[in-house]
């Protein structure tokens, strides 16, 4: 389906108007039998929806999107992260444990763990990595930790400035890239840029080639910990149009399609050859006025704001994008997080919001200037602008390129709408850090009293305390129209026929396979 043929039918439509554990879990252990104990075989080529970013190899600058870990959990590994049949479990550590204060995390490195060029893991590379980090959360990190202190070469200690309940959350899910582990010497030798053009990590896949917005190759790594991957060899394309990706899974050139929407789901879902699977990953859209903060701006008036929530038809724009899979939302922490406040979707009543917008001082409506939508969304973007503009609130539909649009996010460089789409894991708590929270890696504002809440409930080691905290950050983020909540997202992935396994959401709240447990049929 043509950009075109997909805002011509938005418009239309629009004018008619958990906590974590914290001591060792048990090992994952390989399948018996099968192609892990015979050796990788076979390839696998999975395209994507946006371009592979050359940034995505290195963990140390991740931005809060759960996308980059589809490269980043191929590559690399980390102490503990979500893992089959468990939210958080030990992966290069072979266990974990947090003193009775609440003060000390001391990890155990498993022995003979080798990076993807032979080199041995050590503590050393665990800190290294650790302090290198600069991606979401990592004020967050360096807020509460003290110290990392290598006790002996495979057991490293983090040394808490007082209690922090989310250290775990932070350090070991997909709320950041910060436990993720890269070997310092080879770092060391090549340089940042060296490293991202040939990465070298501890992962099930390690780095072949990569053709900018073309193709990434990588191999199965034998000595991976869980087992040796079942296939071979992953090709992971860039091909940005939906239609293409459907078109090529149907002609057997691709296995896996990601982040399907509206016609080109449907085409998978009518195919009988081919599967397509909704994901349960915590990922939310929601739109972001960035200038209510700004006195002069219209979107200071909690007004305009209502306005702007009362002029989307959530439902209609899930069918549209979703095919109905998206449940419609009443505040951007997905429903599925731990501590997320279960708040029904707003009304969608454009007469209400064209008496807001009247009341003030806007009748006729009003410019509303840059709509940006997250790449590539462009299916929830069109639509979302088109009920705005339906009520009398006229924006310009922005695209950008993925990198471009991430980099100038990061630095609070864009203006006017952003059309957020966020996928990490975590917790309520990761969430509201990130976007709530005035000190926020992306937030552009904020309420002291929120932040105060924010801070208190960091320190809170009562779940049911630090719960009654993060709802009401999350009730007062809705009684002030901070944000205008779209829906929790499910991404619709197509699946082809050579495919016995997919490893589809087999991790927590990750939308990505578990790569080394892909089959290919006859393997």
């Amino acid at each position: 389906m043509t950009p075109l043929f997909r805002w011509s039918r938005a418009l239309a439509l629009a004018l008619l108007v958990l906590l974590v554990p914290v001591a060792s879990a048990p090992l994952a252990t390989a399948p018996a039998g099968g192609a892990a104990a015979e050796g990788p075989a076979g390839e696998v080529v999975l395209a994507w929806h946006v371009t592979i970013a050359t940034s995505w190899f290195d963990p140390s600058t991740a931005p809060p999107q759960i996308t980059p870990f589809g490269i980043l959990y191929a590559l690399h590994d980390a102490l503990v992260r979500p893992l089959p049949g468990q939210r958080m479990g030990p992966s290069l550590a072979e266990s974990w444990k947090e003193s009775a204060d609440g003060i000390t995390y001391e990890f155990r490195l498993r022995r003979g763990l080798k990076f993807h060029n032979g080199d041995p893991i050590t503590a050393e590379d665990v800190k290294f990595s650790y302090e290198r980090y600069r991606g979401a959360g990592a004020q967050e990190l360096q807020a509460h930790v003290r110290q990392v202190e290598i006790v002996d070469p495979l057991t490293i200690r983090f040394v808490l400035k007082e209690p922090w309940p989310d250290f775990m959350t932070f350090y070991g899910t997909t709320a950041t890239a910060a436990g993720l582990v890269v070997p310092k010497r080879y770092l060391t030798e090549v340089g940042e840029d060296g490293f991202r053009k040939h990465p070298i990590g501890a992962g099930p896949y390690r780095f072949v080639s990569h053709a900018p917005g073309i193709e990434l190759v990588l191999e199965a790594n034998p000595a991976y910990w869980r087992h040796a991957p079942h296939v071979k060899r992953l090709v992971m394309k860039s091909v940005t149009e939906g239609t293409t990706r459907v078109a090529m899974l149907k002609r057997g050139e691709i296995d896996l399609a990601f982040s399907l929407d509206g016609e080109d789901a449907e085409a998978v879902r009518r195919d009988p050859r081919l599967a397509l699977v909704p994901s349960k990953h915590a990922s939310s859209f929601w739109v972001d006025p960035t200038e209510q903060w700004d006195p002069k701006s219209p979107w200071h008036d909690r007004r305009v704001r209502l306005a702007a929530i009362h002029a989307l038809d959530r439902r209609a724009i899930n069918d549209m994008a979703c095919l109905g899979y998206c449940p419609p939302s009443g505040v951007i922490i997905p429903r599925v997080m731990d501590f997320a406040l279960q708040v029904p979707a707003p009304a969608y009543d454009p007469l209400k919001a064209r008496q807001l917008l009247a009341e003030a001082g806007y009748p006729r409506g009003f410019d509303a200037g840059a709509f940006i939508p997250t790449p590539p969304f462009l299916t929830v973007g069109e639509t979302t602008a088109n009920f705005l503009q339906a009520v009398g609130i006229r924006t310009s539909l922005r695209t950008m390129e993925r990198a471009a649009f991430l980099a100038q996010w990061r630095e609070k460089r864009l203006r006017g709408l952003i059309l957020n789409a966020v996928g990490n894991s975590g917790n309520a708590a990761s969430r509201v850090e990130a976007f709530i929270y005035s000190r926020g890696s992306y937030a552009y504002g904020g309420y002291p009293d929120i932040d105060h809440l924010f801070l208190q409930q960091a320190r809170e080691r009562s779940a049911g305390r630090r719960e009654a905290l993060l709802h009401r950050i999350q009730q007062l983020t809705v009684d002030r129209a901070m944000f205008v909540p779209i829906m929790d997202y499910r991404t619709l992935r197509g699946v082809g026929p050579r495919l016995a396994e997919h490893a589809l959401d087999t991790l927590h709240l990750v939308q990505f396979p578990a790569y080394e447990d892909m089959r290919l049929k006859g393997t």
